[in-house]
C-alpha cells in the first residue's frame, strides 16, 4: 500500500523550515521513519518579506522622530537650518552660474530658478546620505537586537519629507516675493519627488550594505555626490548647456546622469517653463525603479552578516 506525505513549511527571516512526515502507513508494516525537517535559504521576493516591515512600522516611525529630535539638538539655531541651507546654496550657485558664467535659467530669476534645484538635490543628497549612514550609526541597536534591518534606512526618509515640507513653504513665500506664479503642472511634482527619492534610496541601500563591510564607502559617498551636485542642472537649465557639448557627448549627459532629468521635470512642475528631454525623463525613472528594487534585494542578501560583521 502507497503512503501519502504531508508537508508544511514556516518561514523565518533568513530562511525557510520546511516539516514532512508520512501518514496512512500500510496494515501490515510497521513504519520507523521519522518527520524530518529542511532548511534552506529564502530567495527572491520572498527574501525581501515587505509584509515584515511593514509589521514593524511602529519602530519605523519612532526612528523616524528619534532622528528628527536629535538632529538639531544643542545648536544655536536649531530647525532655522533647514532654512538657511538652501538659501545659502541658491545664492552662492546663482552668483557663480548666472552672474559670471552667465547660464540659462529659462527667463526665470536665478535666485529663484536655483532654490527650486537645491530643493530637489537637497532631497536626494539628503536621503542618500541619510540611509547610507543608518546601519553604521545603530550598530549597537543591530547587534543586540533582532528586527528588519530594512526599517532603518526607510525611517530616514521621513526627515527628508520633513525638510522638504519647510523647503515648499519658504519657496511658496520666494514666489510671492518674484511676483511668480506657480504653474497647473504642480500636481506632478509629487511623482517627480518620488522618483528622486527612490533612486536616492536604491543606491543609499547598497551604499548602507557595503558599508556594514567596507568603511571606507562613509567616505566616498560624500565626494560622489560633490560630482553629482555640479554635474546636475541646479542653477543652469540642462538643455542650453548640452548645447554647448558636442553632439556626440550630449546624450553621455543624461544617461549618466539620471537625477539631471528628475530635476529638469521636477522645477519644470512647479514653473510650466523649459525644455524638458520626456524620453530621458522617462529612462531615469526606469532607473530609479530599478535601482530601487535592485538596492533592496542586495540589501537583503547582505543582511545575515550585518550583526556579526559591524
Amino acid at each position: 500500500m502507497r503512503t501519502a506525505k504531508l508537508c508544511w513549511w514556516h518561514r523565518t527571516p533568513f530562511f525557510m523550515i520546511e516539516y514532512s512526515t508520512n501518514t496512512l502507513p500500510a496494515l501490515n508494516e510497521t513504519s520507523d521513519r521519522k518527520p524530518t525537517t529542511t532548511i534552506r535559504p529564502s530567495s527572491g521576493w520572498a527574501a525581501l518579506n515587505l509584509l515584515q516591515v511593514w509589521q514593524f512600522r511602529d519602530l519605523m516611525m519612532t526612528l523616524a522622530a528619534r532622528d528628527v529630535k536629535l538632529r538639531y539638538r544643542q545648536t544655536a539655531l536649531g530647525a532655522i537650518w533647514v532654512m538657511i541651507q538652501p538659501l545659502l546654496g541658491a545664492g552662492i550657485f546663482s552668483i557663480v552660474f548666472s552672474l559670471f558664467a552667465k547660464l540659462p535659467t529659462n527667463g526665470m530669476p536665478p535666485f529663484l530658478f536655483s532654490f527650486v534645484g537645491m530643493l530637489a538635490y537637497s532631497a536626494f543628497n539628503s536621503t542618500l546620505s541619510k540611509v547610507s549612514s543608518s546601519l553604521v550609526g545603530n550598530a549597537q541597536l543591530i547587534s543586540k537586537i533582532y528586527f528588519p534591518r530594512l526599517v532603518l534606512p526607510l525611517s530616514t526618509v521621513f526627515s527628508t519629507l520633513l525638510d522638504f515640507a519647510v523647503g515648499l513653504g519658504l519657496l511658496a513665500v520666494l514666489m510671492l516675493m518674484f511676483f511668480v506664479a506657480p504653474s497647473p503642472m504642480i500636481v506632478f511634482l509629487p511623482v517627480f519627488l518620488l522618483l528622486i527619492l527612490m533612486l536616492a534610496v536604491g543606491c543609499g541601500l547598497v551604499a548602507a550594505a557595503l558599508t556594514v563591510s567596507y568603511r571606507d564607502v562613509q567616505y566616498i559617498v560624500p565626494v560622489l555626490m560633490q560630482f553629482v551636485l555640479y554635474a546636475s542642472p541646479i542653477a543652469y537649465a540642462a538643455v542650453g548647456v548640452q548645447d554647448k557639448l558636442p553632439e556626440w557627448a550630449r546624450p553621455l549627459y543624461f544617461l549618466l546622469n539620471p537625477l539631471a532629468s528628475l530635476i529638469e521635470a521636477f522645477r519644470w512642475s512647479v514653473f510650466g517653463r523649459g525644455e524638458v528631454a520626456w524620453s530621458y525623463v522617462a529612462y531615469s525613472a526606469v532607473v530609479a525603479v530599478v535601482v530601487f528594487v535592485g538596492g533592496a534585494l542586495i540589501f537583503k542578501k547582505m543582511e545575515r552578516k550585518f550583526a556579526d560583521v559591524i
